[in-house]
């Protein structure tokens, strides 16, 4: 797997970390994985407080914004995520389909919806000039194979655990087991997680 430098740019300052590739889960490929491609240097922008934008762009990967006021939230890692694991989807359709990516700008924007205040909507569109207007379709077929894809569209088991060091409650050991996990079922506004206490032969919290 390849690494890419990501550096982290607001008001003049910068922070790097290193990302990792995975392999991309694609049909019709043997064994169904496709090695990605080296990957494009890009960029992502904070167009707004409901909206980023992923596109190639020279020099390491960047996080950008109009000012220096503007805020990286959680919202906008959420989004990366899904603009940034389409990409990487579609970097490896396209190596495939022998279609260059250059060109390619995805973005992600959303809305939200109340009780509990929330993400209601995620909205993702992606403009790719050097795309043949007769692969529009099975290019949409592909970003959709994106796992940050299916897991929106399929909600995960969520699991909270409070602890007092960083080595107790993890997901998977023990200590979470002792937890009741919250389904947040597709429509459904309320969570409403319940703990046991190991000690306390399944009385609640």
């Amino acid at each position: 797997m390849g690494s890419d430098r990501w550096a982290l740019s607001r008001g003049g300052a910068a922070r790097s970390v290193t990302a990792r590739q995975a392999p991309v889960v694609l049909p019709g490929v043997p064994n169904g994985r496709a090695a990605l491609p080296p990957f494009p240097l890009v960029k992502l922008t904070l167009l707004a407080d409901d909206h980023v934008r992923y596109e190639p762009a020279p020099g390491p990967l960047t996080v950008e914004a109009p000012s220096a006021e503007t805020q990286f939230s959680p919202f906008h890692m959420l989004g990366g995520s899904l603009a940034s694991c389409t990409f990487s989807v579609l970097a490896a359709w396209a190596q495939n389909a022998r279609i260059p990516i250059d060109d390619l700008v995805i973005d992600v924007t959303w809305t939200f919806a109340e009780k509990p205040h929330r993400v209601g909507e995620i909205a993702l569109r992606f403009a790719w000039p050097s795309l043949p207007e007769n692969r529009l379709k099975a290019a949409e077929r592909a970003a959709a194979l994106c796992t940050v894809h299916a897991t929106l569209a399929h909600p995960p088991r969520l699991v909270t655990v409070a602890a007092r060091d960083a080595g107790a409650g993890v997901v998977g050991t023990p200590a979470a087991a002792a937890v009741d996990a919250t389904r947040v079922a597709p429509g459904a506004g309320d969570v409403a997680p319940q703990a046991r206490r190991p000690d306390a032969g399944g009385a609640a919290a």
